[in-house]
């Protein structure tokens, strides 16, 4: 017996319309009846909303190893300098200790913290589970977190043992005034984001402050990091007869910490062309479909 027909409902194009990224539920498409199997026919030709996918597709890899590579160099860069120009490392509250801040800073603020940002980018991680994701950028930004107030310590230890002011300088506002925001973004978004007892109301609120914040964060990592190589180049390369060349006269120490300020902005113009590509955003992150889902809620969108 053939049943009355209904409501007519809203008819999907294509099958990759309604299933962009993996099996979807037939609600999507209007149906309210389970989803019958289909069968995919092999064509020889692609459709243009197909191939646009892949050059976006592959677009983002391009973009994205050349964020992992900037990364490697910005750590690479940073530590080799420290280890060749200004004697290697230690913790006893010299120098050597000293070295220890801008390798743990950049690693920690500029490198873990950008490639944790951009973590939710990555095409391999939609239509699967989210939660195995939320517990990875949540670690890698508690190692980034970490690693940055080590960094602070070495410093501070320093300056303590030297009777050097602390907090005296513009860069030193920024750094401590960056790290600052990203604990507070860290607590706020370990209670709203992965705590079971999070109301959706709270998350759909605290979603754009989140991401806002988040950048806002890598951008003034960025400044202080960049403004605290040049400080401490004028620190060191004063040409005052100690057997260094004057800043000025940019010798070979002063090329490698400028070439590392330089990767610290490319590696941030990287992360932020990644973040601002609508089409590389997680699907459900839209907002014409956005969706939370408690802690040990499966989230399979």
């Amino acid at each position: 017996m053939q049943r009355a027909a209904g409501p007519s409902s809203p008819s999907c194009s294509s099958t990759s319309d309604c299933f962009p990224l993996s099996h979807r539920s037939a609600a999507r498409c209007g149906s309210e009846s389970p989803a019958e199997p289909e069968k995919h026919e092999v064509r020889a030709d692609h459709s243009p909303t197909d191939l646009s996918r892949m050059r976006s597709i592959v677009s983002f890899y391009i973009c994205y190893l050349l964020c992992l590579g900037l990364g490697l160099a910005c750590v690479v860069c940073v530590s080799y300098w420290n280890h060749r120009w200004r004697g290697g490392f230690a913790w006893d509250g010299t120098a050597l200790q000293f070295n220890w801040h801008p390798v743990l800073m950049v690693t920690g603020l500029i490198v873990l913290y950008g490639n944790g940002a951009v973590l939710y980018r990555v095409p391999l991680t939609w239509g699967q589970n989210k939660l195995p994701w939320k517990l990875l950028h949540a670690t890698l930004m508690l190692l980034a977190l970490v690693l940055s107030i080590v960094g602070l310590c070495a410093v501070f230890d320093f300056h303590n043992a030297k009777n050097t002011p602390n907090l005296y300088s513009l860069h030193s506002w920024i750094g401590i005034a960056a790290t600052a925001l990203f604990a507070i973004q860290w607590v706020v978004g370990m209670a709203g984001f992965l705590l079971p007892c999070s109301p959706i109301s709270l998350r759909k609120l605290l979603k754009p402050v989140h991401v806002w914040l988040g950048g806002s964060i890598l951008w003034l990592s960025i400044a202080a990091c960049i403004s605290g190589i040049n400080e401490k180049l004028f620190f060191v390369l004063k040409g005052n007869g100690n057997g260094t060349q004057s800043y000025a006269n940019l010798p070979a120490e002063a090329v490698l910490g400028n070439s590392l300020g330089v990767l610290i902005v490319a590696f941030g113009l990287v992360v932020l062309k990644i973040l601002s590509t609508l089409n590389w955003q997680r699907p459900e992150s839209r907002p014409e479909d956005m969706a939370y889902a408690p802690l040990l809620q499966e989230e399979n969108e």
